[in-house]
C-alpha cells in the first residue's frame, strides 16, 4: 500500500499524489454517485469535499487509514453524497415532487375500461370488481364465490386479468385507447 506523508512532500509531490488519488479513486466515486441518481457534476463536487477532508485529516494527524486511501476516499463520498441526498429530500418543496396545478391528466374512460372488463366474462366482472374495486380479501372472495380455497380464488382473479390482458394485447391497445 502506497502511503504519502503530506508533511515530507514539496507543493509539487502534493499534487502529483492529488493527482494520483483523483485517478484511482474518482471512477467508483462517480459510478456510485452515478448509480444514486447524481450527475457527474455531483461527483466531481463530492469527490473534491472528499479530499478537503482527507487532507484535513492528514494534516492534522487525525487520519487513520484501515484500508487504502482510495476505499478510504470511496467511504467519505458516500458518506457525503447520502448527506447531501437527504438534505435535498427534506429540502425539495411539496409543490416540486406533486404538480398540484389545475391541469389534470385525463382520466381513462370508465366505460370504455368496463368495456374490456366485460370480455372476460361476467364472473371474471365480479371477481375483479369484488377484489380491485369493493377492495375484498382473497380470503373474502374465495366464500363469496365458493371456491373451496384461497389458492382456488387466487388463481381464478389472474386468469380473469390474463383474460383482459390478453383482449387489450390483441388489440394492440394503449393507455391514449382509453381516454374520451
Amino acid at each position: 500500500m502506497e502511503q504519502f506523508n503530506l508533511f515530507d512532500n514539496t507543493p509539487g509531490q502534493r499534487e502529483q499524489l492529488f493527482i494520483s488519488l483523483y485517478k484511482k479513486a474518482f471512477p467508483a466515486v462517480a459510478k456510485y454517485v452515478s448509480s444514486k441518481g447524481g450527475s457527474f457534476d455531483d461527483a466531481k463536487d463530492v469527490f473534491q469535499d472528499a479530499l478537503v477532508i482527507y487532507y484535513e485529516k492528514a494534516i492534522s494527524a487525525t487520519l487513520e487509514l484501515k484500508t487504502n486511501e482510495q476505499a478510504y476516499l470511496l467511504g467519505i463520498a458516500k458518506h457525503l453524497w447520502l448527506a447531501k441526498y437527504r438534505e435535498n429530500i427534506n429540502l425539495s418543496p411539496i409543490d416540486s415532487a406533486y404538480d398540484l396545478s389545475e391541469e389534470n391528466e385525463p382520466e381513462p374512460s370508465e366505460s370504455k375500461l368496463i368495456h374490456y372488463l366485460e370480455t372476460a366474462g361476467q364472473k371474471c366482472m365480479e371477481i375483479l370488481r369484488a377484489f380491485y374495486y369493493d377492495k375484498l380479501s382473497v380470503d373474502k372472495i374465495a366464500g363469496l364465490f365458493g371456491y373451496g380455497t384461497v389458492r382456488s380464488a387466487t388463481v381464478q382473479k389472474y386468469k380473469c386479468m390474463e383474460k383482459v390482458r390478453e383482449t387489450v394485447k390483441q388489440k394492440s391497445l394503449a393507455y391514449e385507447d382509453f381516454i374520451e
